[in-house]
């Protein structure tokens, strides 16, 4: 496999192999965190689970990739990266210790939320940094080898530990405080990666003379460079419908995985182990549909277009989402699981080769940060329509029919033709 050959090539570098720890180590603790936080919010035998809830913790989970992401580098240009994988992951550390203790101590809600609110908005400053650190430490040549495999094994470490977590729960921890705990050992570890790594090698190179923004100056300049992302998406209609598009499909998958949460825990069986062991094999099947598609995509773009195969996902799903969802039954709404996966990640990989190459270089970060807020907002944004539409079994046909119009209406406007 070509992903296998270059990883090969690559870790042969030292430096790019201690970087590549810190990330599998980080990224992996962030799995297990964010199961142990879903699990914890919809799973407790003392907690009556609600949607709400469960839209309060997808905020906490994703909105700081949101708000925070597009300011990050502006602080991240001012630190030395190494230093930041250092105490980014130390502090993780501490703050997954005390979500241990809070959850220990059953306190009210919003006190467990800011303290996992704190713990994902460090996370966003890391991942960025280990972005930025990877020119340091691979040469020209292979750097575009690198911006590919090192995000790629990043995301497979993310799913192994959330996979470690569900096995963690489902084999004998009783407390989600337990998991929490040996996500914040994963932290540790992450931070003692670091150490191997020179306090130097990933800069930034900070030029003593050089006339630096103040902190207020730089994030004023960013809002001042998004809104210019804004403009320029908006004179690029081939790019903006994409966007649109995907935004819906996001906010259509979101919908349904609050409603697959919810039949898990109330619907589909009295025990807590066994709608936790359902819910983890719809997403491991969501996942898997999420790999299939970056099989199936290039063929079915090679022969639809990028726009004919962002339609056909988004019929396919318009016809399929009703069928399997309607029964809320566990077997056809697993099938679903892969199918929607699939069909949202494809989508979203046409849509990424749509911006790529419909936006002007120097506006393709601005815009891509723009995507990543957008991608973001619908999950949560979704949540919180699926938290007023959902009794509390999860069974709600309306939900259901709404997302099949919403999918029925991304087919047809993908359908039409647009002038590049």
């Amino acid at each position: 496999m070509p992903v296998v050959r270059d990883l090969r090539v690559l870790l042969r570098l030292r430096n790019f192999r201690r970087l590549l720890a810190v990330r599998l180590l980080s990224q992996s603790a962030d799995g297990v965190y964010q199961v142990a936080l879903a699990t914890y919010v919809v799973f407790s035998p003392e907690r009556q689970t609600s949607p709400a809830a469960i839209a309060s913790a997808m905020a906490v989970l994703l909105l700081p990739y949101s708000v925070v992401g597009p300011f990050a580098g502006v602080l991240l240009d001012r630190w030395r990266r190494r230093q930041v994988f250092l105490y980014g992951n130390l502090l993780r550390a501490a703050l997954a210790c005390v979500t241990a203790l809070l959850i220990l101590a059953s306190v009210s809600d919003w006190l467990f939320y800011v303290s996992a609110l704190s713990v994902t908005a460090v996370n966003r400053f890391v991942l960025a940094g280990l972005s930025a650190s990877l020119p340091r430490v691979v040469d020209a040549d292979r750097l575009v080898m690198a911006n590919s495999v090192s995000p790629t094994a990043g995301t497979l470490a993310a799913t192994a530990g959330g996979g470690l977590a569900f096995a963690v729960r489902l084999l004998g921890a009783d407390s989600d405080a337990a998991v929490v705990v040996l996500g914040a050992c994963l932290y540790l570890s992450a931070a003692l990666a670091s150490l191997r790594i020179a306090p130097g090698l990933l800069g930034p190179d900070l030029e003593p003379d050089a006339v630096r923004p103040s902190v207020t100056e730089a994030v004023a300049m960013t809002a001042r460079g998004l809104a210019g992302g804004l403009r320029h998406l908006a004179e690029r209609r081939t790019a903006a419908r994409a966007l649109a598009a995907m935004t819906l499909l996001r906010f259509c998958y979101g919908s349904l995985t609050v409603m697959v949460l919810m039949l898990s825990r109330y619907a589909w069986t009295e025990r807590e182990s066994d709608g936790l062991a359902l819910l983890g094999l719809a997403l491991a099947l969501s996942g898997a549909g999420f790999f299939a598609a970056a099989v199936v995509t290039p063929w079915a773009v090679s022969r639809l277009g990028e726009y004919g195969w962002i339609a056909a996902c988004a019929a396919s799903a318009a016809v399929l989402e009703p069928a399997l969802g309607l029964p809320f039954t566990p077997v056809p709404i697993m099938i679903a699981a892969f199918v929607l996966g699939l069909i949202t990640q494809g989508a979203k990989i046409a849509t990424d080769t749509v911006v790529q190459s419909s936006v002007d270089d120097a506006f393709r970060g601005r815009v891509f940060s723009i995507y990543d807020m957008l991608f973001n907002v619908a999950f949560v944004g979704a949540a919180g329509v699926a938290a007023l539409m959902l009794p509390a079994d999860g069974r709600s046909a309306p939900l259901v029919v709404s997302v099949a119009v919403l999918y029925a209406v991304v087919a047809a406007a993908m359908a039409r033709p647009v002038k590049r």
